[in-house]
């Protein structure tokens, strides 16, 4: 099995100051910060993957702004991989699939942001491309949504959509438990 791992959207605007941000934020980059680590320590494949928005009415990561920018904790090395995407789904018009076969990856370690959206996303396409997946749950991280008057704690929306993905898309587990392996 060939690995990569694959940092989605930690960008500056989901982090405090930023134009959108998320519950357990900095927990979770400091996580991704491990994985990477340990990555770049085994030469292993990274792709991060940075979203650009391109609606007009957008609200953040619009392009050139610091908040489009990916976070200084998991700041990308000349010699990994950067896809700019415009989707919740980082396979969407992007070159990310034809890389991942270029360098035969058959396996992906997921984590990022948000896990409602682009993780969510990201993660579906890839098993429905014939990727195995682990995600890890402690480096994503998400935020409250509200719903017809009622609002679901960020807490609840990240055990909810890491419970549905676990069902099929992929192995959900720690950083620890992934580090130990």
């Amino acid at each position: 099995m060939k690995t990569a791992l694959l940092l989605i959207d930690l960008q500056n605007d989901y982090f405090a100051g930023g134009a959108n941000p998320l519950e357990n934020a900095n927990n979770a980059v400091l996580n991704a910060k491990q994985l990477l680590d340990k990555f770049r320590l085994n030469n292993s494949e990274i792709i991060h993957i940075q979203h650009i928005a391109k609606r007009a009415d957008a609200a953040f990561f619009i392009q050139g702004t610091i908040g489009s920018y990916i976070h200084q904790i998991v700041k990308p090395l000349e010699n990994e991989k950067v896809i700019v995407k415009h989707f919740p789904n980082s396979f969407r018009d992007t070159e990310l699939l034809s890389f991942l076969q270029s360098k035969q990856i058959n396996h992906l370690v997921i984590c990022g942001m948000m896990t409602h959206m682009c993780v969510d996303a990201t993660t579906r396409a890839a098993k429905d491309l014939g990727f195995s997946c682990t995600l890890i749950e402690d480096a994503c991280a998400t935020k409250e949504l509200k719903l017809n008057n009622h609002t679901i704690k960020a807490i609840d929306v990240q055990h909810s959509f890491m419970a549905a993905l676990s069902y099929f898309y992929a192995s959900v587990i720690t950083t620890e438990e992934f580090l130990k392996k």
